[in-house]
């Protein structure tokens, strides 16, 4: 479920009960209960209950509410599953004619959740 985009779930919607679009992170996630995934990461503990409150999209039975720019009132909530670090990402910068060259690596903190409940 994490690779779909929104217009796939969009025709799946007589199975899908509740769906909503939350920002956290700078980045914008389509959800529904049960689904886990990596965002960036939370200062939250493993474990530990907690609710998203900027919830720009809702939808419910057939019925889509989009927010100006959150939807009033919504929210979406999940749990933290782990934190952990991502792929790591090798950059290597290089000038021609300099013997002048650097490697680097970074590896992204992220935090797995699993999404609970969508509140409307």
């Amino acid at each position: 479920m994490t690779n779909r985009t929104f217009f796939a779930k969009l025709f799946l919607l007589n199975k899908i009960i509740m769906l909503a679009v939350i920002k956290t992170g700078g980045k914008q996630y389509i959800v529904q209960p049960g689904d886990k995934l990596k965002v960036e990461k939370l200062e939250k503990k493993e474990g530990e209950q907690f609710e998203f409150a900027d919830v720009l999209l809702v939808e419910k039975s057939k019925k889509i509410e989009v927010g100006a720019p959150i939807v009033a009132g919504a929210k979406v909530e999940a749990k933290v599953l782990s934190h952990g670090k991502g792929d790591k990402v090798v950059i290597f910068k290089y000038k021609a004619k300099k013997r002048e060259s650097r490697k680097i690596g970074h590896r992204q903190p992220y935090t797995e959740i699993e999404i609970t409940g969508i509140k409307n």
